[in-house]
């Protein structure tokens, strides 16, 4: 998606316009992403102008969903669930959302319902299974792509709404569903992830025991921000008032 937008247009405005564009509603679940110093995952403070954090153009950023609903069914909007679904569709293949061979041909299964309907028998389903990337390619063995035909056989009559329903009911049970995770350090300077979600704050250090633990929202009193090394300006202003922005949506996989 290409878009012509003012170039003092700010966060929340940008993410108005591109929601418009695509018919979304329910806004306030979704974010916008940029790569900054080599970390693609940073999100736009929708209260700023765009044109101070993102100094390169055209512009490119990534819509997506920042905030997972804890119940999925709770959406109001069919297109919402649907924008989750390619959401929790990319966590999986890019491996933040790790899960069981299990698991996985679920999933897979619910996906498959809902893109092509009851199973035929003249489906190729491990054929599928690579060309609609259903599952992580490391993921997508002979044995689990017959478990995903399999199952798939078992949603017959199953609208494309009541099987992205079900896809997410079973996403949700995932530990990482919705975890946003960042780099970061302790106070001894160890490195760790945070991982941001509904719950709280998730800490995972590698200490040869994967540790984690769950600070509740309330029981976070306060942050320490280790400084960012300062980044000298370039000019580069252009005369034109607008900016050609490029915007990257979930289903581009």
């Amino acid at each position: 998606m290409e878009l012509d937008v003012d170039r003092k247009i700010r966060g929340h405005e940008l993410l108005a316009k591109v929601c418009d564009t695509l018919n979304l509603v329910e806004k306030d679940y979704f974010g916008l992403l940029y790569e900054d110093r080599g970390d693609p995952r940073v999100w736009i403070d929708l209260e700023k102008r765009v044109s101070k954090m993102i100094k390169r153009e055209p512009w490119e950023i990534r819509f997506a969903v920042k905030f997972y609903p804890p119940e999925p069914a709770q959406l109001q909007e069919e297109l919402t669930r649907y924008q989750l679904v390619l959401a929790v569709r990319r966590d999986l293949l890019e491996g933040r959302l790790p899960c069981s061979a299990v698991t996985h041909a679920l999933l897979a299964s619910y996906l498959l319902q809902s893109e092509l309907g009851d199973h035929e028998e003249s489906q190729a389903g491990a054929a599928l299974c690579r060309q609609l990337k259903l599952v992580p390619p490391a993921a997508c063995t002979p044995e689990l792509e017959e478990k995903v035909v399999e199952l798939h056989k078992t949603h017959r009559g199953q609208t494309p709404a009541e099987a992205e329903l079900n896809y997410l009911e079973n996403a949700k049970k995932l530990a990482m569903y919705g975890v946003d995770l960042h780099p970061a350090k302790d106070s001894e300077n160890v490195d760790i992830t945070l991982g941001v979600c509904s719950s709280g704050l998730l800490v995972h250090r590698e200490n040869g025991r994967h540790q984690q633990q769950l600070h509740q929202l309330q029981e976070l009193s306060s942050f320490s921000e280790i400084p960012r090394p300062h980044r000298r300006q370039t000019s580069s202003e252009s005369d034109s008032n607008y900016s050609l922005m490029s915007v990257v949506t979930e289903d581009s996989f």
